[in-house]
């Protein structure tokens, strides 16, 4: 048995994907546990992933009240990046904000419940697309801010989801869809569009990626679950179940899914 909080899970690209889940200063191989039983009992216990201090309600996947509404990492444009507003004088966290936000960004086409467009860091590629359950993916765009990455996914978003059904996505594989064909269709939908955030920008910021192939990524499922019930420790401490599977952030039980993302900084005791 391993005690300790929860982090979001590790993953490597491998076929298929492999997966360690932190518990504490542990990682616990998950791979090798397929088909057999798993318990996590959650302890009662919160502590802010950021400050460190005791919590009774985890805000924006682990942090306190007080956290998540001073620092930048958990404010709005985080999850809507065209609304950065470092510009304006008002980022939250100046420092940190020219760390995480003025780097390199991709904009990108992923099959997960069906086809979406999406955004990541340079360096959390192909972290972010295996989090988020994708099967296939492929870079579109190469920008220098997050803003700019923002704007280019308005752009698309008017001509394709940037959402992902996550009870669809853990029913199984998403339909095979050849992204070229599916970039070539979506440049051309949008390219008025891309063309204004183009010229409202400096030459050479926003940069169309031809030479990449698409990624195909396989995760370690025996069994998907042919209706999705989840898991919440707030109201189910104890969650036990043969390890069916592993898929985005969460684990596929044969009693149900738990998403270990949205549980961060939730003190668990692990048993296998």
């Amino acid at each position: 048995m391993i005690e300790g909080h929860l982090k979001k899970m590790l993953s490597k690209l491998a076929d298929p994907v492999e997966y360690e889940l932190p518990v504490g200063d542990q990682c616990v191989p998950l791979n090798p546990l397929l088909g057999k039983t798993i318990k996590l009992k959650y302890e009662g216990e919160i502590n802010c992933s950021s400050c460190g201090k005791r919590t009774k309600k985890s805000y924006s996947q682990g942090f306190c009240y007080v956290c998540m509404t001073q620092l930048a990492q958990c404010d709005l444009c985080i999850m809507k990046p065209e609304t950065c507003h470092y510009h304006l004088g008002t980022c939250r966290e100046p420092e940190w904000g020219e760390r995480f936000c003025f780097q390199d960004h991709i904009v990108y086409l992923a099959n997960s419940s069906g086809l979406k467009v999406g955004i990541t860091r340079h360096t959390q590629i192909p972290t972010r697309w295996i989090d988020q359950g994708a099967t296939q993916a492929l870079p579109l765009f190469k920008v220098k801010t997050r803003l700019q990455s923002g704007q280019i996914e308005m752009a698309l978003k008017q001509h394709v989801s940037d959402k992902t059904d996550w009870r669809k996505m853990l029913k199984g594989q998403a339909d095979i869809k050849n992204l070229h064909e599916e970039r070539e269709r979506l440049m051309k939908a949008a390219e008025s569009e891309i063309n204004a955030v183009k010229a409202a920008n400096k030459a050479g910021d926003i940069d169309i990626i031809n030479e990449m192939d698409q990624i195909d990524i396989k995760y370690p499922v025996l069994e998907y679950p042919k209706k999705v019930t989840s898991f919440n420790f707030d109201k189910t401490p104890e969650v036990e179940g043969r390890l069916m599977g592993i898929k985005g952030q969460y684990l596929i039980l044969d009693s149900g899914v738990l998403n270990i993302r949205k549980f961060t900084s939730y003190k668990v005791q692990f048993d296998a």
